[in-house]
């Protein structure tokens, strides 16, 4: 098994995008600067920073200090957590002078102003933001009485005149202009010549946090010497800079892109791994659980072949048995599996690594159970079971039913198998997928298995709420189901316009959780069936398993509103022959429906 959390091993081929960091940091010419670590969920953002504090911190002239704004959010201000962060840890070096210690008392003490902006900022006066700490000698405390009564707010008047009067103290106002030359000061008398943030998870906090500390990094700490590396995925902090600044009508400037584009000033964007990265990904995890952990004697192989020919570079079984045939047989069916799975993982999760190593547990975990009944399963074989699980749920279904009736041996597996579909009954639905055309020609062969044992070890699966719960989507995917779950008309039509933006694998837990709210319903509420209609027919990928999906409801639960929207998903389609058939059937099982689809007939038809 494999932990949900980043890696100091580089098996994601970051290599370069550390160099570049590395060099960033290290130019003299470029600091104090700001990195954007830039990737989507899972893309192993925090994976990419570890390796690089790791790298950078061989330089003892060098100090890395993790800060994990999620943490403390909700416990304690970001920018104080921050501030508090950084200074305990040049705190924590060893033999500091005296006046280093002195310095840093005072950077201490001087935390206070931090804390008196967080009690201003409650009165819905955005000073910070504005440069306002140097400019409130004019502001009375009708003023901020005035803004409070309009953001319906309320504070008394004593606790307004207290910050008002610490904010145009000139000690604090020399405070506040000062913090950063004091703060570089005290990195000279600490000999620290790179002090670097690594700030993680950032895109996991609320709004409000992303900001505060963001805010942090440009006021307070951006000194010479120190440098910011920020890991989010940027679309998240965009919108909460839109969310804080709404856009003025009539101005078609983009408020978060320009927001972040001053801020970061130097932003590395993780690609999306192709099939050859994924196979490496995962043959790299596989390594390290065939290995114990301890895969430096094939890390050494893959270093030395990438410093010969890096662009064809590419990790076989006979590059491995040439330069040790016992490492090479101990790894020949791990090599197999990574190549069998990849390809499908590669397009089908978008080359996430996170989504790619969750896969990969749940194929150790259902592998170990069946250990611990005595059973042994063949990995390729649930493997391959496991892809069309993952991604075609409705075929996944449909064969569990077949193998389940058949004491685990389909006859209808064997007829898509070679090819005769006509055979195969409910299954020839799936005759011009390609998806399902390809993966039958993935090894090994199904129809001379057992399926029995690698159906009954992912029965939860099967009941389909579990399943989805354990997925864990991204953000923006989580944000879509939600759309389509409130039923609203504009919440959908939001989820429907971020459809392209989300990898088949989460489409397909999407249309899952649809189906699943549809079977499971007493009553099936037509703001759920349209976003069912509607996902599908914006994930043109999902059509055969909608299809599969509308031949399960029973006619007495179709509502004639129903009619309509299955006829728009028909119009999508090339051959609608099938749909035809569902309805008519409808048709004659429930005669409430009779003139509605008499009425809608020709539309599906044509």
């Amino acid at each position: 098994m494999w932990k949900d959390s980043e890696t100091n091993i580089d098996l994601l081929d970051f290599d370069y995008l550390i160099d570049v960091a590395k060099n960033i940091i290290l130019d003299e010419s470029l600091t104090p600067s700001s990195i954007g670590i830039y990737g989507d969920w899972g893309s192993g953002k925090s994976s990419l920073m570890d390796l690089l504090q790791s790298e950078l911190s061989k330089d003892s002239d060098v100090l890395c200090v993790k800060f994990n704004g999620w943490l403390f959010e909700g416990y304690e201000d970001a920018k104080i957590a921050l501030v508090g962060t950084i200074l305990d840890e040049i705190s924590n070096r060893k033999r500091l002078t005296q006046k280093a210690k002195d310095s840093l008392k005072a950077l201490y003490d001087n935390t206070d102003f931090i804390k008196l902006t967080s009690k201003i900022a409650k009165y819905g006066i955005d000073f910070l933001l504005t440069g306002g700490a140097l400019t409130l000698t004019d502001i009375a405390i009708g003023t901020v009485k005035n803004n409070l009564v309009s953001k319906a707010k309320d504070a008394k008047e004593s606790e307004i005149e207290d910050v008002l009067k610490a904010f145009k103290s000139k000690e604090v106002r020399k405070n506040v202009k000062s913090f950063h030359t004091d703060f570089a000061k005290l990195l000279e008398q600490t000999k620290i010549k790179r002090l670097v943030v690594f700030i993680d998870e950032l895109d996991r906090c609320k709004h409000e946090t992303i900001l505060e500390t963001l805010e942090a990094i440009r006021l307070f700490l951006f000194a010479k010497g120190t440098s910011f590396v920020i890991g989010a995925d940027e679309r998240q902090i965009r919108y909460a800079v839109q969310m804080k600044y709404p856009e003025v009508e009539g101005n078609q400037m983009d408020i978060g892109k320009e927001y972040l584009e001053k801020l970061i000033q130097y932003p590395i964007r993780i690609p999306q791994l192709g099939q050859k990265e994924v196979q490496f990904y995962i043959m790299c995890l596989l390594f390290e659980n065939d290995l114990g952990k301890d895969i430096s004697p094939i890390m050494d192989i893959i270093y030395k072949g990438k410093q010969e020919n890096y662009l064809e570079f590419e990790l076989t079984y006979e590059l491995i048995k040439e330069k040790s045939p016992e490492l090479a047989d101990k790894l020949k069916d791990t090599i197999s599996l990574s190549k069998q799975i990849s390809s499908v993982l590669a397009i089908g999760l978008n080359g996430n690594p996170r989504h790619c190593k969750r896969f990969l547990n749940a194929l150790e975990l259902r592998t170990q159970m069946a250990e611990f009944r005595t059973i042994k399963l063949d990995r390729k074989v649930l493997a391959k079971i496991m892809l069309v699980e993952y991604f075609k749920d409705a075929f996944y279904k449909r064969l569990a039913e077949l193998q389940a009736n058949e004491n685990g041996k389909p006859k209808e597996i064997i007829s898509i198998e070679n090819g005769e579909w006509d055979e195969a009954d409910v299954l020839k639905l799936w005759k011009d997928d390609k998806w399902i055309v390809n993966w039958l020609n993935i090894e090994p062969k199904l129809s001379n298995e057992d399926l029995k044992p690698y159906f009954y070890f992912s029965r939860e699966s099967l009941k389909n709420t579990a399943f989805i719960k354990q997925q864990n989507l991204s953000k923006e995917a989580e944000k879509v189901l939600e759309d389509l779950l409130s039923q609203g008309d504009t919440s959908r039509k939001e989820a429907i316009k971020h459809a392209a933006n989300i990898s088949d694998f989460e489409s397909s837990i999407i249309h899952k959780s649809l189906a699943t709210k549809i079977e499971t319903a007493s009553v099936i509420e037509k703001g759920i069936f349209q976003s069912f209609i509607e996902w599908s027919i914006s994930r043109k990928e999902l059509n055969i398993d909608t299809i599969a999906s509308l031949d399960h409801i029973p006619a007495s639960r179709i509502k004639s509103s129903f009619i309509p929207l299955v006829s728009s998903f028909a119009k999508t389609l090339n051959d609608k022959v099938k749909i035809v058939e569902i309805v008519t059937k409808w048709k004659e099982e429930n005669t409430k429906l009779k003139s509605a689809i008499e009425g809608e007939i020709d539309n599906i038809k044509f």
